[in-house]
């Protein structure tokens, strides 16, 4: 899929969890429901930051955007990992 195929299937998405499902990305609909406006400001900032290539990058772009939302959400004062996402690299 060329880089403009893949920004306008993005472009396309009319909610995050169609984003969330075809990246293949697990996520907790109570989580969502929360930080939804958070969630697609965040993965838009990242989708400017750099325009996404292909599927792998828009995949990156959004699963950034759900960890960072998660990692921000623990104690900052305790060492706890960040254990909400399904699919985070960071475990």
């Amino acid at each position: 899929m060329s880089q403009t195929n893949i920004q306008e299937k993005i472009a396309s998405f009319t909610s995050i969890e169609q984003a969330l499902d075809y990246f293949e990305i697990g996520y907790d609909s109570k989580f969502i429901n929360e930080y939804r406006i958070e969630l697609i400001k965040r993965f838009n900032g990242y989708l400017i930051l750099e325009k996404p290539d292909d599927w792998f990058s828009g995949r990156r772009a959004l699963k950034n955007a759900y960890c960072k939302i998660q990692r921000g959400r623990l104690d900052k004062h305790t060492r706890s990992a960040c254990r909400g996402c399904t699919t985070c690299q960071r475990r």
